[in-house]
């Protein structure tokens, strides 16, 4: 029986795209706790809206913080159910170290930290650790679940132009810094201090702060904001690419736990 119920517990917990019933339920709860304590922190920090509604606050933090901290322990005595944790003791701990757990830990942690006088400056800042939870989001929402799929099959592509932005930058930064060093000793002494100007113009920022004034280095900057622009465009189209693909997946038709049709 109890290990039925923690299979069950952990069934609850567990957030999946085909969710019915219970599950559905519960999961929807804590993703409205979450965007509430998200709106929560963000309003105390107005004062007139502080003064008006701060024993609601204090209230609505008491319920949040006894919902989350009875979710994360349920979460660690059901993890044993997930084979990556199948060891009681081991298995739990490494369900505690992992990144949603920790999450989940900080999101709470906060709280309940005693006030009096550890109530300092540096504790009470403590309490924005709060805004941990929109991470929790992506646990309870199918369409930043569907972003992790995309971005997990896009990765490679994605480092690709990570690693052609970084190339770029360099090359630019080298470039302008010939062009432009005996013009702007100051401005551009190094190819580090004009990568600063690389960056801004790659991203198409321009704050203006540092520009050539050689003709060499106005066109070398003309032609590397165009550049900039095509670079960018690059993660948007492997992007749409991977949702496109995503999208395009046969969806299951049978629920992978209970072997039922699926509407």
């Amino acid at each position: 029986m109890p290990a039925s119920r923690r299979q069950r517990v952990y069934e609850i917990l567990d957030v999946q795209p085909d969710d019915r019933g219970i599950e559905k339920v519960v999961n929807r709860v804590l993703l409205a706790l979450i965007v509430g304590n998200v709106a929560a922190v963000i309003l105390e920090t107005v004062q007139s809206v502080q003064a008006e509604y701060g024993l609601a606050f204090e209230a609505f933090e008491r319920v949040s913080v006894a919902v989350f901290t009875a979710e994360y322990l349920l979460r660690v005595w059901c993890c044993t159910v997930d084979p990556r944790y199948a060891h009681p003791v081991w298995g739990r701990l490494r369900f505690a170290l992992s990144f949603m757990a920790l999450v989940d830990l900080v999101s709470i942690l906060p709280s309940i930290v005693p006030g009096g006088a550890l109530d300092l400056r540096f504790v009470r800042s403590l309490r924005l650790a709060r805004l941990a939870r929109t991470l929790k989001i992506a646990r309870h929402s199918r369409a930043l679940q569907t972003l992790g799929r995309v971005l997990r099959a896009k990765r490679e592509d994605l480092v690709i132009t990570v690693i052609a932005g970084g190339v770029l930058l360099i090359c630019a930064s080298g470039l302008v810094y010939f062009a432009e060093r005996d013009a702007q000793p100051q401005q551009f002494s190094s190819i580090p201090a004009a990568m600063w100007w690389g960056a801004v113009t790659l991203t198409t920022v321009g704050y203006g702060d540092i520009f050539p004034v050689t003709p060499l280095g106005k066109v070398i900057d003309g032609v590397i904001a165009l550049l900039g622009i095509g670079l960018f465009a690059l993660p948007a189209g492997i992007l749409a690419a991977g949702f496109t693909e995503e999208l395009s997946r046969p969806r299951p038709t049978v629920c992978p736990r209970c072997g039922e049709p699926l509407d």
